[in-house]
């Protein structure tokens, strides 16, 4: 029996969202068949898919707006040429795919909040609700989603959190001092690391005050270093002047594979505005670090238990939490256990498999 694994594009972080679904089928006797609809041929791509077949439709974005009949017709041939048990769909547009393409039960993968905030868009799911799963990133995803369709099973709206391939990750950190070279850093320098695109939804002027309101009692050779581009980088920029702090303070850019070099950091701090989960949280975990995150969002659960948290907006209170991780003992020992039991491929295989839905559609013919 195959799976039907379709996705809107694989650009980041999508592409690692395709290897995290794949591997779910690890050792279970469903092949996956991934289709990409918008994107050319790569076979880099294809191998990180970690799928058993790659399909790449080859739209522009533009090409899949409204109905999107040429995907449909595409996939709808390709649900005929394989004996496909359900179909796993990643965000809405490759949701309405599925269901207007094929007659499969369908797993809907929600990484954002307000997918469903539309009239339209709740029609069309209400109406195909019988073979719909939703599964979000987070609770908090999932509870907003719970309000947009209120009548809804609880059973039917299901957290499946985004993980990691810990060992893989590890293995691909550079060593402290590789990192640190690579961003010219002296071995004593304490950095603060926030990576992010620069964007009001990031809300690192937040990070900004409250690393000028702790500045005064961080160690002299102390460094706020941003990664990351947007369009609100020279704001930024500006507010770090009119603080005082623009010395302490590097704007590193994009950076490829920016997780490679979390070991060159002391302390990582992520102030978003209602995250939906955080993935660059679980990429400073695997680095060991220890972690501060506004309390809004998802961001708050992956750090449950393990780091700190701050109310959303709040520089004052983000400075005594930047200020006390100084002294703070880190558990290294326990954050590592927390990626492996919440949030690695293993703990995602064993949550997703224990899904009533899942076992529903999996050990019988849909009707």
């Amino acid at each position: 029996m195959y799976v039907l694994h379709i996705c809107h594009s694989y650009y980041p972080p999508f592409l690692d969202c395709a290897r995290q679904y794949a591997a779910l089928f690890t050792n279970h006797p469903y092949k996956v068949v991934t289709v990409y609809l918008t994107g050319k041929p790569d076979p880099e791509v294809e191998k990180i898919s970690a799928s058993d077949e790659v399909i790449f439709l080859g739209y522009s974005s533009k090409q899949v707006r409204g109905l999107k009949l040429g995907a449909i017709a595409r996939i709808r041939h390709l649900v005929k040429s394989r004996a496909f048990a359900f179909c796993i769909a990643h965000r809405a547009k490759p949701t309405y795919v599925a269901l207007l393409a094929s007659d499969l039960p369908v797993i809907s993968v929600h990484h954002n909040y307000d997918d469903y905030g539309r009239l339209t868009r709740r029609i069309l799911v209400n109406y195909y609700r019988k073979r719909l799963l939703m599964l979000c990133v987070s609770d908090s995803v999932r509870d907003e989603m719970r309000q947009h369709l209120e009548h809804w099973p609880a059973e039917q709206i299901q957290t499946l959190y985004n993980r990691i391939d810990v060992d893989a990750l590890k293995q691909s950190l550079l060593s402290r001092q590789q990192a640190r070279r690579a961003f010219a850093l002296e071995d004593d320098t304490y950095v603060i690391a926030n990576v992010g695109r620069l964007h009001r939804d990031k809300d690192q002027a937040t990070l900004l005050r409250g690393f000028a309101e702790a500045l005064s009692q961080l160690p002299a050779n102390t460094l706020l270093l941003i990664l990351g581009k947007g369009p609100l980088e020279q704001n930024l920029k500006d507010l770090a002047d009119k603080l005082g702090v623009a010395g302490k303070v590097r704007f590193a850019g994009q950076i490829p594979d920016a997780r490679c070099y979390f070991r060159a950091f002391d302390l990582f701090v992520l102030t978003s505005d209602h995250e939906p989960f955080g993935m660059v949280l679980l990429e400073a975990m695997a680095a060991e670090l220890p972690v501060i995150c506004s309390n809004s969002g998802g961001g708050a659960e992956v750090v449950a238990g393990v780091g700190q948290t701050f109310p959303l907006g709040d520089a004052t209170a983000l400075r005594g939490e930047i200020l006390a991780a100084m002294h703070r003992k880190h558990d290294r020992a326990h954050e590592i256990q927390v990626l492996q039991t919440r949030f690695s491929d293993a703990a995602a295989r064993e949550r997703f498999w224990a899904l009533p839905w899942v076992k529903k559609i999996s050990n019988v013919h849909w009707k």
